[in-house]
């Protein structure tokens, strides 16, 4: 996923003189006609903390540990007028590091004078702006794992990372859903994230949360087959989809199946000509795409809810149990808007927070990879 966007550097006044870059350069312009020109852009919106993030606050700095139980109990036979083994709960612990993100937004006093609008209040709204574009970047490639970024620290994970390197704090402060390399072994012993559940068989717990798609490797590639995967990645450990995240290309994708514009194929998810098949025909009642056409926030699909966004790779979809949030999000401070005062006439304000995530419950979500 690129950056978006570029910070802009340096201050440049209205009069049309100075250096708008680190290197110096010709200032241009500053006043604009209508206030509308600069800020009618549209805004690409993903609640991020809505959807993934169960929101903490601390009173305290640095690292956080987050305790989670786990099962560890079991009835047992006694015999009569004997007394049954004392036991425990066990636990699992998540470290979240918590860093400090800030803005300083900068208005020289000629901006203000000579403007024709509000300079201040126009710089303090782009630059919430900007908290809400970093807060989605920073989160989707989180719960994606689809980027490496220096900025945010994250890296990027396919079907092929181990388990070992995802649960290991020191190795990946960001966690992730479970990876690839389990043993049956590794199932309800201590240090691991995998616990049994029910009558599931290890074959079926130890299968990795991230693979690559049956629809092939192209960006936007889809295939319902993906879907059903991910469904029953997730259902193995207790717990029922109910949101598929998908990127406009997936969507493409997604109404041509639904449409029968290409061919409904094996790779697609079934038989192509099968006429049990509610995609065969787009006049079939049954057909999960009628309803995705005709619904203005997308519809569903086998029921999940898809969400069509932007923020979402062209190369991943994700399937997710969002009655049980995987990502723990702790504030340590809100955002604080702060009078700044640096002299050489500038005036403006300096933005910041102080906040950790991480992916605190690797059962509840799936991620295809178009690899």
């Amino acid at each position: 996923m690129p950056d978006y966007p570029t910070a802009t550097p340096g201050v440049l006044t209205s009069l049309n003189s100075g250096a708008y870059a680190a290197t110096g350069g010709t200032g241009e312009r500053i006043l604009v006609d209508y206030k509308d020109a600069i800020m009618d852009y549209k805004v690409t919106d993903l609640p991020v903390m809505q959807y993934f993030a169960e929101p903490m606050t601390t009173d305290t700095g640095g690292n956080i540990d987050i305790t989670f139980a786990q099962p560890s109990m079991k009835l047992e036979p006694i015999d009569e007028g004997s007394t049954p083994k004392y036991q425990h709960t066990k636990l699992r612990s998540e470290r979240i590091s918590v860093k400090e993100w800030g803005i300083a937004t900068a208005v020289t006093r000629r901006m203000i004078e000579d403007s024709r609008f509000n300079e201040v209040e126009m710089a303090l709204t782009e630059a919430r702006r900007a908290v809400d574009r970093h807060m989605t970047e920073h989160v989707v490639k989180v719960v994606f794992g689809g980027a490496a970024d220096t900025t945010f620290g994250t890296y990027a994970i396919d079907a092929d990372t181990s388990e070992a390197n995802l649960s290991n704090f020191t190795n990946n402060i960001y966690g992730g859903f479970f990876g690839s390399g389990m043993a049956a072994a590794d199932i309800d012993a201590s240090g691991k994230r995998l616990t049994s559940y029910a009558n599931e068989s290890s074959t079926r717990l130890i299968r990795g949360a991230y693979f690559n798609s049956a629809g092939g490797s192209g960006a936007g590639a889809f295939a319902l087959a993906d879907v059903a995967k991910g469904i029953d990645r997730i259902a193995t450990h207790g717990y029922n989809a109910t949101h598929l995240f998908i990127s406009p290309a997936h969507y493409h994708h997604l109404l041509k199946i639904g449409d029968f514009v290409t061919a409904f194929t094996a790779a697609a998810g079934g038989e192509a000509g099968d006429a049990s098949n509610p995609t065969t025909t787009l006049n079939n009642a049954a057909n999960p795409f009628n309803k995705t056409a005709l619904t203005g926030k997308v519809g569903s699909l086998y029921g999940l809810d898809v969400v069509v966004n932007a923020w979402v790779p062209s190369d991943r979809i994700g399937m997710f149990d969002l009655s049980v949030k995987p990502m723990v999000y702790v504030e340590r401070r809100p955002l604080t808007v702060e009078e700044a005062n640096p002299g050489f006439g500038i005036v403006g304000s300096y933005m910041s927070m102080r906040y950790g995530l991480k992916v605190v419950r690797p059962s509840v979500g799936a991620i295809c990879i178009n690899a």
